[in-house]
């Protein structure tokens, strides 16, 4: 995809938690703050997930993406 990637093609990959296997749904949007700097990626809900912000959105940071592939997000939560 060359030296960028576009939000819309983040929003295209599965969520997988590499601590336990699950699919935690697909990024739904991001916290941005007043100089364009991403804050954190929401997620959507699965119904299955225990651990959510009190909002039920999943959140996490760059520094929780482990791997970007060709269909899914590696994130270590």
């Amino acid at each position: 995809m060359g030296d960028y990637m576009l939000l819309s093609d983040l929003q295209s990959k599965d969520i997988i938690n590499i601590k336990d296997g699950n699919n935690l749904g697909r990024i739904v949007d991001a916290k941005i703050d007043n100089v364009g700097k991403i804050i954190y990626f929401v997620a959507e809900q699965r119904k299955l997930l225990k651990k959510v912000t009190r909002s039920g959105d999943i959140t996490f940071n760059f520094e929780k993406i482990k791997k970007i592939g060709e269909d899914v997000i590696l994130v270590d939560l």
